[in-house]
């Protein structure tokens, strides 16, 4: 079943600027893994920003099971349908592992009985253990970080994770690892994982390869 679907989605800067995307027409399904692949400049970046609400279509509609989220409160979008993993991580740096993720618990506004707790299966679910969940995110190696923001992703349990070249800062046996994490949250957790990457490896192990 389609949960997350752009309908004809075009999108530029300015209204007679040229367009970075024009009629894309994609649907993504729980369950799957998303790989998003392009040439620089080809809009796979914007396309990430256009799903994650942080800008709108200039023309054609994205839908969130079948609602247009043009509709929809993205404050709310943003922090309980989907979780967003950034190339750059996007962690506070003064704040401890399970700190960055019980911060981000914190700002969804969900409820949870032993947010402590909570976090820390989350986690270890991308295999964190205790001692890294309590060092300073500096402290922490590139893939351990990404770890970290994946598991921060999932702290709003969302149905849709958004990823822009989550594995582009990491070696090439790290890179397996994350990508194994994303395949293992789609088959075995019914996520739908959407990534936007240069990686041929990546988009190998991906389920759907769209290409702009």
């Amino acid at each position: 079943m389609c949960v997350l679907e752009l309908n004809n989605v075009s999108y530029s800067y300015e209204k007679k600027s040229k367009e970075v995307l024009k009629d894309i027409s994609f649907q993504f399904e729980k369950g799957k893994v998303y790989a998003i692949t392009g040439k620089s400049g080809r809009g796979k970046t914007t396309l990430l920003s256009l799903l994650s609400g942080l800008a709108s279509p200039t023309k054609g509609k994205i839908l969130l099971d079948g609602k247009d989220i043009s509709g929809l409160d993205h404050y709310r979008y943003r922090s309980h349908d989907i979780g967003v993993i950034f190339q750059s991580f996007n962690l506070l740096p003064k704040l401890t592992a399970i700190e960055n993720v019980i911060l981000s618990m914190d700002i969804s506004g969900k409820k949870y009985n032993n947010k402590k707790k909570a976090a820390m299966e989350l986690l270890e679910k991308v295999s964190i253990g205790e001692e890294e969940s309590n060092r300073r995110i500096l402290k922490l190696s590139g893939g351990q970080q990404q770890r970290v923001a994946i598991a921060r992703a999932l702290s709003c349990n969302p149905a849709i994770l958004l990823a822009d070249e989550p594995t582009g800062n990491l070696d090439s046996e790290t890179q397996n690892d994350i990508m194994q994490i994303f395949l293992e949250l789609a088959h075995e957790e019914n996520c739908c994982v959407i990534i936007v990457t240069h990686s041929n490896e990546v988009a190998e192990s991906a389920d759907v390869v769209y290409k702009l």
